[in-house]
């Protein structure tokens, strides 16, 4: 099978290249390193847990390519463990940005690295877990642990799935792709176009359009808010603009703005957090500070007198930062509370636009760049009024000033984009539905 081939040679070229990366790429590295005596420490951890429980029965398995993935599948697992408390269940990761932050997780048992794909992980994987359900999230399929899968008659259910014509399953290669289908139990897609394409290959009943479930995660974030050290005191009375998940290319496009906007605040969140980026970062925007750096002041009356880690004094009042850069991971959700207006980095980039329903769940403005027109939920924050696509540093000025003056149009745009997020809320009691209803649990 020429698929199948393909396929197997594309396992061989991956893990050929996370070797040779992993001699200069952390996350390589991260990935490499995190898979050595993987089974030793599932083993190790499933039967410490078997010893110390009391609890009979088989997990659940999700699994998540990344973290933008697992913030999909969070509300199911918290609504499973909410409605079971019992319920033993495992999460896995493909991608280290995923695990490294998640893998002390309290919401599950047990959080892995998936060991890559071959016929005999599959095998060892599935039999130490042994899992009643399996609850794949939105994408990347992975042949032989779905084939493994199929094989024991373990229910699959694929959530927040999204199709395009452009993908294998459609194409003159995609024999394999089309198998890996066949493994699951139920599509629980994003939208009808995604359920169109499944109907042409055979798949109707078995196929429900449920919406995205990262609606109900960014309303989970905004009804447990918790405020962020420091950022008030940061923000004063200014107007703000919070830049998060941003590329080398949104930095680019907002570089002037920001730098000719001394009495705004500004918070820059970071896709990438390296040291090598960050200092780049801020050597980009002269009157910044790193948040790990405005942690340590007393006050903010203090900031004049501060040393911060790159030895810049600021002495006059003129010389306090007014752009914060975040050094870390896992606060930008809850930044966006504090923006006036909010921009969403990637829509510069080949990927696109990254989460913008983190923004809009607060009732903010949510600019991006033109590259979105994958992403639902963009198409429908724009269409719904609450959104607006930048294609470069002149109408993004143009925007931020329209807005900034303009409060009227400002929070009539943010209570837009509000009401979007709480009209599509609601996927993932949904699915836990048809868990119950379909009896998925039941060993």
């Amino acid at each position: 099978m020429v698929s199948k081939l393909l396929y197997n040679l594309f396992l061989f070229f991956y893990f050929f290249g996370i070797r040779v990366a992993a001699l200069w790429n952390i996350k390589a590295k991260q990935w490499l390193s995190g898979r050595k005596k993987i089974f030793m420490l599932i083993n190790s951890q499933l039967l410490k847990d078997n010893l110390s429980s009391s609890v009979i029965g088989q997990p659940i398995w999700m699994h998540c390519a990344s973290l933008g993935e697992f913030e999909q599948g969070r509300p199911i697992l918290e609504l499973l463990k909410k409605n079971n408390p019992a319920q033993k269940i495992v999460l896995t990761f493909f991608s280290p940005s995923g695990y490294q932050i998640m893998k002390s997780y309290h919401g599950v048992d047990h959080v892995f690295y998936l060991p890559m794909d071959s016929s005999g992980n599959a095998k060892k994987f599935l039999d130490a877990i042994n899992p009643s359900l399996v609850i794949w999230v939105k994408y990347e399929y992975w042949f032989y642990y779905l084939c493994e899968i199929k094989k024991r008659n373990i229910p699959t259910i694929l959530v927040s799935g999204i199709f395009r014509k452009s993908q294998p399953f459609f194409a003159w290669y995609g024999d394999i792709w089309k198998q890996m289908l066949e493994t699951f139990t139920h599509f629980f897609v994003q939208n009808s176009a995604s359920a169109i394409l499944l109907t042409f290959l055979g798949y109707k009943q078995n196929v429900t359009i449920n919406g995205d479930t990262r609606f109900d995660r960014v309303l989970q974030i905004l009804d447990n808010f918790m405020p962020v050290l420091h950022i008030e005191t940061f923000c004063g009375d200014s107007q703000v603009i919070v830049a998060g998940s941003t590329w080398l290319e949104d930095e680019v496009e907002l570089l002037h703005f920001i730098n000719t906007h001394p009495a705004i605040k500004f918070i820059i969140a970071p896709h990438e957090i390296d040291k090598t980026n960050l200092l780049d970062l801020k050597e980009q925007f002269p009157r910044s500070i790193f948040y790990s750096a405005l942690v340590k002041l007393k006050s903010n009356s203090n900031l004049q007198e501060h040393i911060d880690e790159e030895g810049v004094v600021f002495i006059h009042k003129h010389d306090i930062p007014n752009i914060l850069i975040i050094d870390n991971i896992g606060m930008l959700s809850r930044l966006y509370k504090y923006a006036t207006i909010a921009y969403v980095g990637g829509g510069f980039g080949a990927d696109g636009v990254h989460n913008i329903l983190e923004a809009a769940v607060y009732g903010k403005p949510v600019v991006f760049g033109p590259v979105y027109e994958k992403f639902d939920e963009a198409i429908g924050l724009i269409n719904a009024d609450g959104g607006i696509s930048v294609d470069g540093p002149v109408s993004l000025e143009a925007t931020m000033n329209k807005l900034l003056i303009n409060d009227i149009e400002r929070n009539r745009m943010g209570d837009a984009a509000k009401h979007f997020v709480n009209r599509n809320t609601g996927a993932s009691k949904k699915i836990i539905q048809f868990i119950q209803e379909k009896r998925l649990l039941t060993s």
